[in-house]
């Protein structure tokens, strides 16, 4: 806060690489919904500040840039539950988003700047929101959101209700992930995909994925993470349909990962090595090759422990001239990672 009559607040918040699992689940209740696990990444995300006016109205807001219509419903909202608890009347005020989450490859680009935007309201009012009342405030805002409010921690989470339906474990096994992106890395309109009708024989087989997937986090089971996020890989590819993802899933053999994983609302992917594997350098650098000469834009390279930091590679046409498409809820044009 600074300022007679100004207050100004800052948050952030991370992105994500894709989801190792989507799909149909059953709550405590029995009840199905849809719920997801995704693949946390550091080193990328959105930051958002908020200077807000006092006895101005609260329609009074200003949003930059001014295409964030997510991130203004988001302020508009956190505005509105913030003021509540101060006592005081909603106000209007100056929102700035900034951020480096290529927009449309299914990274949770929207969320990262909502959740930024509703830290950046609270912080302003003084006031300390808990995840779930960010996830609340997140799916009315956009209808849908990552678990990105949370910690690290794999937790399956329904994201058009904004709540976790359980948490797997405390982090996932060891990983190292080769990042690339499908389709030329064209961005993917979420909400022009069909909603998939699924079938009791479905919610048995997510159920099955989701137990393996526990199994795996609890066990440290990398190789057996690897196979859930295959399979769930290739679940998503039926609604989405890559050309590709015939050839990412043979490099992947080929070249001994333990898996693929994908957006399933978006472009990105990954292949999944074993950091324990001999010859782990060679095996990266074999699989940016193979990824190269199929035609598929190997991005970069990063890891499920935060020992050791993300590793971008910041080359090539992919990443000159920014990342954010002019309008991130609807992109024009094709939204890019860093080449390798």
């Amino acid at each position: 806060m600074s300022g007679a009559g100004v207050h100004r607040g800052t948050g952030r918040a991370p992105c994500h690489h894709g989801e190792l699992l989507q799909g149909v689940f059953r709550d405590a209740t029995g009840r199905r919904c849809a719920g997801l696990v995704t693949l946390p990444m550091t080193g990328t995300g959105s930051r958002a500040e908020f200077t807000r006016r006092p006895g101005t109205p609260p329609e009074q807001l200003t949003v930059r840039p001014g295409d964030r219509t997510k991130a203004a419903r988001a302020a508009a909202l956190a505005v509105e539950e913030c003021a509540s608890r101060r006592r005081e009347p909603p106000c209007g005020g100056e929102l700035r988003i900034t951020g480096d989450i290529p927009v449309g490859l299914g990274m949770g680009s929207s969320t990262s700047d909502v959740i930024a935007v509703v830290r950046a309201v609270a912080d302003s009012y003084g006031v300390r929101l808990a995840p779930d009342t960010v996830a609340r405030l997140a799916v009315r805002a956009e209808l849908a959101c990552d678990p990105l409010m949370l910690d690290a921690r794999p937790v399956l989470f329904a994201q058009r209700e904004g709540r976790v339906l359980e948490v797997l474990g405390p982090r996932l096994p060891p990983l190292v992930v080769v990042g690339c992106v499908l389709g030329g890395g064209a961005p993917v309109d979420t909400l022009a995909l069909p909603v998939p009708a699924y079938d009791e024989s479905d919610v048995r087989a997510f159920e099955r994925l989701r137990t393996l997937l526990r199994r795996a986090v609890a066990t440290g089971d990398a190789a057996l993470l690897g196979q859930v996020a295959s399979a769930g890989a290739r679940r998503g590819q039926q609604l989405l349909c890559h050309p590709e993802f015939d050839t990412l899933t043979d490099i992947g053999r080929r070249l001994g990962a333990l898996g693929v994983q994908i957006a399933h609302s978006g472009a990105v992917a990954g292949l999944l090595l074993d950091p324990t594997a001999p010859g782990l350098r060679d095996r990266i650098r074999g699989c940016v090759r193979a990824l190269d000469s199929n035609g598929i834009p190997a991005t970069r390279v990063f890891t499920t422990f935060p020992s050791v930091p993300t590793k971008e590679f910041p080359s090539g046409p992919a990443h000159r001239g920014g990342h954010r498409p002019a309008r991130p809820d609807t992109p024009r044009r094709p939204a890019r990672l860093p080449a390798l």
